[in-house]
């Protein structure tokens, strides 16, 4: 296909996959008044009017939604020209005017009556084509064991948020079995590739094969009929479906059933050998690149249907085999052209991660011809980790193919308190301005969700502004209004202060990752330096204290209350490491006896003591989740296998350590404070023998009670057990003096 110019492009672009028949219209009307059916219950939801009208946004091509009437006119009416329209209207209203809010953790859902007035009508336009959502990692660090109801909880989400693009790659593994057996590979050769449920991810951008694995056969059937469910209410709200396609990664037996393919074993990845990495690449000119490519994707829509926006990621964290241009150039255009053979309308959707991972490697000449190989607008990039490291500033806004300005945030899961929030309100109007920008849409892709919710909600509302929020403070103040359902100075002003020190991370080091030692396998060279004054965090916990009789039964609270006591206990970890570390410098034994038996035998056990009073941070209810996706006892045991390795060692032997840290009641118990028991243990001993401490020897003894935890079968509770607020002052009256007092 002939380049076209990047107007022309575009213009595609602001078509794809939009409807325009009277039927998809009453569609998705249909679709946002059962989201309200479900959100508010049938009695409030028969108080709004929902209409779609694909004419509202006749001029401009973009998502727009209009209200008006409440109050003495009782009936809410909410217009979109897309069901997304329609459902970010509706929340605009819920959020704006009734002081509502809808989050992961909880809703504040008390509806004033009467339903007030909109004072006169009111029309809004997103500045952009898309809203995206989504990680490819996304899927393993969050969604992997999700039934049905979870993920119809999501996509409700994702339609009050306004997001009309996302990544549904459920239930692709069952297709690629098709293909490979179509192929002559052996029911055991697949099973040999596929990784485990937990590790999938990795396995389609070519990072990983075998690992976890096998796939049962269940999963298969069971993630093709999700994926079913999935697609079909995405599409009823006027969703694009992102569906995957060939990247050109292949099992190692496409060589035994085609022993002239021309293949490449890459190098190793994420500290794997080649039994589980090294991927192997077809070569671009190789004549089984477009069959297999063609061969997948013909069953994929044939099974699923198309929005005709594919997703592929070839070279993600893995250098490729060449750096020449030309070599580059011919594996783009290969993958493409595998997707216009069945799909003449296809759009690449391709994380920009790449480029931003492996600087040295991607000169200019190296992204120009990636850039290049693909028609002008039949490439979208998402720029994925844009609010801390953009790719489109030195790219000459990707050399003019449409970007998604994303912002990334979270790696691996991680709890912990973080944000770039300065740099996300402004981000994308800058990019916006950029010269000559072909930036198309905002995006939200963290690696894991239900962490950081006041950072999700900011970044949703900048997809509907074309202007940066004016007052981040008298944002984050109506935020924590809404959030509990009134006026509460104490909330109010806690949040302000996490605003100003966890939130406000700026420049290059914010990674987003939790690097905290209570999270990381000990050592004496542990990183405690923080960007933020740990004094704005412990005034938070008290100040948010303060408010808890009065907020003590919304559940919001509770969440958030619990959310700041462990970010709390998590400074106070590093404190106390702080503490032992320098005892044992100094030979100060009983200076260390003293600090380490705070930090393991009191802080920690108090610690996973709060965690165990709230379902969002039980180890019990994260395994309850994987045992529940399976059709027998021992398929629950291989998925919780799975669930407990990601959690910690990630490989076999600790290839990824605590990657996707979570602080949950049970993992604090049985695999940190053990770690931190040997630790502290061993520098004791060191001090008494008056032997140097030797960290080579205590990662080979601390790994064993790593792998312990793995391999138990210890049955944890899926319900909680205390009262969080309780415990959370119980935590602070016996801290908090301490810390104010200089004494730590």
């Amino acid at each position: 296909m002939e380049a076209v110019t990047v107007a022309a492009a575009l213009g595609f672009l602001l078509l794809a996959g939009a409807g325009n028949s009277a039927g998809d219209e009453a569609r998705e009307a249909a679709a946002v008044r059962a989201l309200l059916v479900r959100l508010l219950g049938s009695g409030p939801a028969a108080n709004f009017s929902v209409t779609v009208k694909r004419s509202l946004a006749a001029e401009s091509g973009l998502d727009t939604y209009r209200l008006s009437g409440g109050g003495a006119e009782a009936q809410v009416r909410v217009t979109g020209s897309t069901g997304v329209a329609a459902a970010a209207g509706l929340y605009r209203y819920l959020r704006d005017f009734c002081g509502c809010h809808v989050a992961w953790s909880s809703s504040q859902l008390h509806l004033p009556q009467p339903l007030p007035a909109v004072p006169q009508e009111l029309t809004e336009a997103t500045p952009n084509r898309y809203r995206y959502y989504q990680n490819v990692c996304t899927q393993s660090y969050s969604f992997v064991w999700w039934d049905w109801a979870r993920w119809e909880q999501e996509i409700d989400w994702m339609a009050l948020n306004g997001i009309n693009l996302a990544l549904a790659w459920s239930g692709q593994e069952a297709i690629w079995q098709r293909v490979y057996l179509a192929l002559g590979l052996t029911q055991s050769e697949i099973n040999e590739y596929f990784t485990g449920p937990a590790f999938l991810a990795w396995e389609r951008m070519g990072n990983l094969h075998s690992w976890g694995g096998p796939l049962p056969r269940s999963w298969h059937l069971k993630q093709l009929y999700l994926q079913h469910q999935i697609l079909d209410r995405m599409r009823s709200f006027g969703m694009i479906p992102v569906l995957p396609a060939f990247a050109g990664h292949v099992p190692k037996a496409i060589t035994r059933v085609f022993p002239l393919v021309n293949v490449t074993q890459m190098g190793s990845w994420g500290h794997f050998n080649c039994s589980y990495s090294c991927s192997f690449l077809l070569a671009p000119g190789d004549p089984m690149f477009p069959i297999i490519g063609s061969l997948f994707l013909r069953e994929l829509t044939k099974e699923f249907g198309t929005d005709h926006i594919y997703g592929a990621d070839t070279f993600n964290e893995m250098q490729p085999p060449s750096s020449e241009p030309a070599y580059l150039a011919a594996a783009t255009a290969a993958v493409y052209q595998a997707m216009t053979t069945v799909d003449p309308e296809a759009v690449w959707l391709l994380q920009g991660w790449l480029f931003q991972h492996q600087p040295q490697f991607w000169g200019p000449a190296q992204i120009g011809a990636v850039l290049g190989a693909v028609p002008c607008g039949r490439l979208l990039v998402l720029d994925l980790f844009a609010e801390t490291q953009p790719v489109y500033t030195r790219t000459a806004s990707f050399q003019g193919q449409p970007f998604i300005w994303c912002m990334l945030h979270n790696f691996g899961g991680n709890h912990g308190l973080f944000g770039t929030l300065e740099a996300v309100n402004q981000g994308p109007a800058v990019a916006r301005l950029f010269p000559n920008s072909t930036m198309v849409g905002t995006g939200m892709a963290p690696e894991g969700i239900g962490q950081n919710e006041m950072v999700y909600a900011l970044m949703a509302e900048l997809g509907w502004r074309k202007d940066p929020i004016p007052d981040l403070r008298a944002w984050v103040t109506n935020f924590a209004d809404r959030r509990y359902g009134g006026h509460q100075q104490g909330t109010e002003a806690a949040w302000r202060l996490l605003l100003r020190s966890v939130y406000n991370c700026s420049g290059e080091a914010c990674s987003g990752h939790n690097r905290s030692p209570l999270v990381k396998r000990p050592s004496l060279q542990m990183n405690t330096t923080v960007w933020y004054n740990r004094s704005d965090v412990f005034e938070a916990w008290r100040l948010l204290l303060t408010t808890a009789p009065t907020l003590a039964t919304t559940p919001a609270f509770r969440y958030d209350l619990l959310d700041v006591t462990r970010q709390a206990a998590q400074e106070l970890v590093s404190l106390y490491y702080e503490e032992v570390r320098t005892a044992y410098l100094n030979k100060e034994l009983v200076h260390l006896l003293r600090a380490g038996g705070v930090l393991v035998y009191e802080l920690l056990p108090a610690l996973d003591e709060v965690l165990a009073s709230d379902h969002h941070f039980l180890l019990g209810s994260w395994l309850e989740q994987a045992r529940m996706a399976a059709v027998s006892e021992a398929e629950a045991h291989f998925f919780e296998q799975n669930s407990r390795y990601q959690l910690t060692l990630w490989g076999p032997v600790g290839n990824i350590l605590d990657y996707a840290n979570k602080q949950f009641a049970g993992l604090v118990a049985d695999y940190y404070t053990p770690r931190w028991q040997l630790f502290v243990g061993t520098l004791v001993e060191s001090l008494v023998q008056d032997v140097p401490f030797q960290q080579h020897q205590f990662d080979k003894d601390v790994f064993q009670l790593e792998q312990a935890f793995v391999l138990s079968t210890k049955r944890y509770p899926s319900q909680p057990q205390g009262d969080t607020v309780d415990l959370a002052k119980k935590l602070f009256l016996k801290y908090y003096p301490q810390w104010v007092a200089g004494s730590l």
